[in-house]
């Protein structure tokens, strides 16, 4: 069953990396819409305000673009992936209440858990759009790279998820059940965001990208 909310005749889940143009983009296509038409959804938003309400911080300056949130950016997305455990569809539960537009832009779909609880919840009419740009107009928009280490990843793509998922099954000893997770078959990735350098990882490729995609959405890019 659908959540409350109205029934949307249209829903685009976008992904992307930092500073790729994902609100830039979903802010654009409202505009030519109209916003009675369509509604600019971000999961980030219930994750934020709960966020700043139980850490006395201002909510409306974690919204913005400034660099008023990066110190606590860690602990925010630890602090969501702990909701996210507990209750998969908690953030997107609470960003389509009340929503009555026939049309939704979700500017901020980082997990497969988000993907999967929008096509159960609304079916056919959701659809996934990756938002793409270079590392040169990332760096100009303000991004820089900052290595994670330990178990605390931010998970910026569907692909990613997959890789990251892939990785820690391989750190448990499951390359001899899966040998072609790692060793010399798999290909090199370069330039990886998970480690800023030459990695070696499992290619990702169209048998396990086969149950992310809607059937019918040749638009849908990866």
């Amino acid at each position: 069953m659908a959540p409350l909310g109205g029934a949307p005749r249209l829903v685009l889940l976008f992904s992307g990396k930092r500073k790729s143009g994902k609100d830039f983009v979903t802010e654009a296509l409202q505009s030519r819409l109209g916003a009675d038409v369509c509604a600019v959804l971000r999961l980030s938003g219930p994750l934020k305000k709960q966020y700043a309400q139980e850490h006395g911080l201002d909510f409306q300056r974690l919204l913005d673009a400034s660099t008023y949130k990066e110190p606590f950016r860690r602990d925010m997305i630890r602090w969501g992936e702990e909701k996210r455990q507990a209750d998969p569809g908690f953030f997107c539960r609470k960003i389509v209440e009340g929503v009555s537009q026939p049309v939704w832009l979700v500017s901020d779909t980082r997990r497969v858990s988000d993907i999967q609880w929008f096509r159960e919840a609304y079916g056919a009419v959701t659809q996934t759009v990756r938002v793409v740009a270079t590392e040169q107009s990332r760096q100009q928009r303000g991004w820089v790279f900052t290595p994670v280490r330990g178990l605390l990843t931010v998970v910026a793509s569907p692909v990613a998820e997959h890789r990251l998922r892939t990785r820690r099954l391989s750190s448990h000893g499951s390359q001899a059940q899966q040998p072609w997770l790692t060793g010399p078959a798999a290909p090199w990735h370069v330039g990886s965001s998970w480690t800023g350098a030459r990695t070696r990882a499992p290619c990702v490729g169209r048998r396990t990208l086969k149950p992310l995609r809607h059937q019918g959405s040749p638009n849908v890019i990866f």
